[in-house]
């Protein structure tokens, strides 16, 4: 006890008096601060501060797409004029104590300071009703320490000055409603076509709903779901506050809630600016973008989005009564750079009757078929070429049930559990290419590559290439390759221009430069390029799809009219939902979607290179000329060194290789020209060849232990019976053997032996034909020579190979002292070189 009253008098209450000291010291120098700070005058609600709109502009800074104050609405009108449910509302969610507090909620207010001091950004602010007022009436914009405590004063001050129905009444006739609309009444016209005086429970709670942030929580935006949630949040808090009664609030949640349709002239490229709109607000804050004066540049090149608005708006009205899908979208994009050039998210923007404000290139839907280059773009990262052989035979897929698609537990229903998918065409025409596969849109070869790519690694390549909607590879299976997952037209249409651009991935970007007003650049866009798949695998893909001899018959046309090398890839949900049109020049991507926005299937009559194509094309071929035309570069030849189903075998999965002039096996030494194939015929699926987690590795010692194989082979085999009926000369083989004896023509020193008679080292014309003489020693006959100067090939001389000539200049930069080179091939394909030197003028 002595203990604790020595501790008390000599250290705990020193501690506390000292701390108590400190504490009225600082709420003493804070007050004689607070005190000398310039306070605006609080009695003139006449001097609010200027709203400064935020004018967007399209890519030239030149075209006016929207000014956030052009044409601002409000309609002042007293409480009394407003709803109880409207003030009750707002209350609610916005300032539960607004009549009982002191301007400032104290708890809040310390927290807010915390908050403030630790992250020194002076951002929290914890505002109540009357801040806000304060806020948006009477200060500056600036987030300091200085102008928060006078938010805070001059809060306090306001209680003390005017009535708290005062306060209110200027809330709810100041307050943002997003674009032009301030205040509850204009709002209220607005959306409901009513004075806000008559509005019901359920549209009193919206308009408390939307002034947290008007331009996310906008009607007209594509967040409905997530202002329909904040409503309900708002009549809830009504109900625990006792401002309406259980059944009050049951009949406001039933109430389903219309707004009128949005007529807003003043608004170029709507869907674009409300995305535009929705950014900025993210970035820099509601009221800043709203009223805070900013200049913003963005991506949009208004003359292509004219273009795409007139080719929608002509081909709407037939794909509606043709097909019952009364909406179409589309987006351009610029491979090199990521800039949205364009985007039309319905056909019509204030068609409230059928959701026009719904930007459908945001929208989460099933890609169908336009998802499958990411799978076989997957495959080729793994060493599969554009030759592999995938047999396209009625398969069953499912471990759940047997080969013949039953399922193993009885009781199951087969159409959930079995999984064995048809085609367009309903035909199964056997083994197959990838290149032909991917370019016809084949199904059954689609869903074996994803199997063998792998569901993780190919939603893993979709992901780097800027898809980051497929979160859930569990649930979609083997399912994802035919449009199984959810993406967005706009990430799936950037996610191809990575093919467009060599695999290099620059992220969709829609904002250029963003300027204060005063000059002061605040944002401004910057390349960040990233190599999102290797070259050669971009360069496979493009291949495929822009190859006219494999393409699917109705996009030939479309093709032709572009003028330009163009790869398409179209898709459609096996239930009509979504039709999908993706392609690309070297310069542009553009993607195209038709359906319905309530998700139901369109008359199921034809598929996308029906539907949405045509659109696609007219696009197209008034935008791409454009842009530069460069073709897409090749990818590499072929590798004869691979299995024999990695080339296009599908024979057999063992094979060697025999020279034709000898006809024995050939060696290292054994020119290409006379090397031959030889396969075993051994009809097996491919991963009786192939192991997926090691395609390049050596052939399985027992494949049947992959989970798949038993029911791959099952198909193949089926269809290899039906096969050999028409082709009985075809006899498999059981024993494999390989003839020892090797390739003995060609060897080191067996080729020919040149040597260069003519020209000779002397200074000759690179302007004049110059004759070249050769003389060979060897036991073949010359067949052809290759001429090279300076290491640049000239030509081949193949019908007099050791006597011609050519124009030196021809070949370019020849002057002065050169190095002619020659080789010479036998009829046996042996070969041998000679050079000299010579001087050219």
């Amino acid at each position: 006890m002595k203990l604790r009253r020595w501790l008390r008098k000599h250290i705990i209450h020193p501690i506390l008096f000292t701390i108590a000291s400190l504490l009225l010291v600082s709420f003493g120098i804070g007050a004689l601060w607070v005190a000398t700070l310039p306070m605006p005058d609080l009695h003139s609600f006449e001097n609010r501060k200027v709203v400064e709109s935020t004018k967007i502009y399209d890519r030239t800074g030149t075209i006016l797409l929207y000014d956030t104050g052009k044409d601002a609405r409000r309609t002042e009108v007293t409480l009394a004029e407003i709803s109880p449910d409207i003030q009750n509302a707002a209350i609610a969610i916005e300032d539960e104590d607004f009549y009982s507090n002191i301007g400032v909620e104290p708890v809040s207010f310390m927290r807010a300071i915390i908050a403030n001091i630790t992250s020194r950004s002076f951002e929290q602010g914890a505002s109540t009703i009357t801040q806000q007022v304060v806020k948006n009436s009477l200060l500056t914009r600036d987030k300091t320490i200085k102008r928060k405590i006078k938010e805070w004063v001059l809060a306090i001050k306001l209680t003390r000055t005017v009535s708290k129905q005062q306060i209110l009444e200027v809330y709810l006739n100041e307050t943002s409603y997003g674009g032009t609309i301030y205040g509850v009444e204009e709002a209220s016209q607005i959306f409901f076509g009513r004075p806000a005086k008559d509005v019901t429970l359920a549209q009193a709670a919206y308009l408390a709903a939307i002034p947290q942030a008007p331009t996310y929580y906008s009607p007209y935006g594509n967040n409905r779901e997530s202002l329909d949630n904040r409503q309900r949040l708002v009549l809830k808090r009504m109900l625990d506050l006792e401002f309406i009664s259980p059944e009050e609030h049951e009949s406001a949640k039933a109430e389903t809630v219309k707004f009128l349709t949005k007529a807003d002239s003043n608004i170029r490229a709507p869907h674009f600016v409300m995305y535009v709109m929705e950014y900025l607000t993210k970035k820099y804050g509601e009221e800043r973008v709203t009223s805070g004066g900013l200049r913003v540049i963005t991506t949009l090149d208004y003359d292509m989005q004219q273009k795409a608005e007139e080719v929608t708006d002509r081909f709407a009205p037939t794909l509606a009564s043709n097909f019952e899908a009364n909406n179409v979208a589309m987006v351009a994009i610029d491979p090199k750079t990521g800039d949205i050039l364009s985007m039309v998210g319905s056909r019509d923007y204030f068609d409230q009757d059928n959701e026009g404000n719904f930007n459908v290139t945001l929208a989460k839907r099933q890609p169908g078929s336009t998802f499958k280059p990411f799978v076989y773009a997957t495959l080729f990262q793994k060493g599969y070429t554009t030759e592999t052989v995938l047999f396209d035979v009625k398969t069953e897929f499912s471990s759940r049930c047997t080969v013949d698609g039953k399922p193993k537990n009885p009781s199951d229903d087969p159409a959930k559990t079995c999984y064995s998918p048809n085609d367009y065409d309903g035909q199964f025409p056997g083994p197959m290419t990838v290149r032909r596969a991917l370019a016809q849109s084949r199904n059954v070869p689609a869903v074996k590559a994803l199997y063998l790519a792998g569901i993780k690694d190919s939603i893993d390549t979709a992901e780097r290439m800027g898809i980051t909607s497929l979160t859930e590879p569990d649930r979609y299976g083997l399912t994802l390759v035919l449009g199984g997952g959810e993406v967005s037209l706009l990430e799936l249409t950037g996610a191809y221009g990575v093919f467009a651009n060599d695999g290099i991935r620059n992220p969709n970007r829609s904002v250029l430069e963003v300027n204060d007003g005063n000059s002061n650049i605040l944002e401004k866009a910057e390349a960040r390029p990233i190599q999102a798949i290797a070259p050669e695998v971009a360069r496979q893909i493009s291949d495929i799809l822009s190859d006219d001899v494999h393409r699917i018959n109705s996009l030939r046309p479309i093709a032709e009219s572009i003028e330009r090398q163009v790869a398409i890839k179209t898709g459609t949900t096996n239930d009509f939902r979504d039709v999908w049109t993706v392609g690309y020049t070297s310069g542009l991507v553009v993607g195209a979607w038709a359906g319905k926005n309530d998700n139901t299937p369109m008359k199921q009559s034809a598929a996308a290179g029906l539907i949405i194509s045509p659109i696609w094309g007219a696009f197209m071929s008034q935008t791409a000329r454009n842009f530069p035309g460069e073709p897409f570069k090749e990818p590499l030849p072929l590798p004869q060194d691979t299995k024999p189903v990695m080339h296009g075998v599908w024979q057999g999965g063992q094979s060697y290789w025999i020279d034709t002039v000898s006809g024995k096996v050939a060696t290292e030494h054994t020119p290409t020209e006379t090397r031959k194939e030889v396969v075993f015929n051994n009809v097996h699926t491919i991963l009786h060849w192939v192991d997926p987690a090691d395609p390049l590795g050596p052939i399985p010692t027992n494949p049947a232990q992959d989970s798949q194989y038993e029911n791959w082979e099952h198909g193949v085999r089926r269809w290899f019976e039906n096969w050999k009926r028409s082709n009985p000369e075809f006899v498999e083989v059981s024993n494999i053997s390989i003839p020892t004896a090797t390739d003995d023509v060609h060897l080191p020193g067996n080729g020919p032996s040149p040597s260069i008679i003519l020209p000779q080292a002397s200074t000759t014309k690179a302007t004049s034909l110059l004759p070249v003489q050769i003389r060979i020693t060897g036991t073949s006959p010359a067949l052809k020579t290759e001429v090279h100067l300076n290491g640049r090939y000239v030509l081949t001389a193949d019908k007099s190979p050791l006597s011609f000539s050519f124009v030196p200049a021809d070949a370019g930069g020849v002057a002065g002292l050169n190095t002619l080179s020659v080789t010479v091939y036998d009829t046996a394909y042996n070969k041998g070189q000679a050079t000299t030197e010579l001087i050219l003028e």
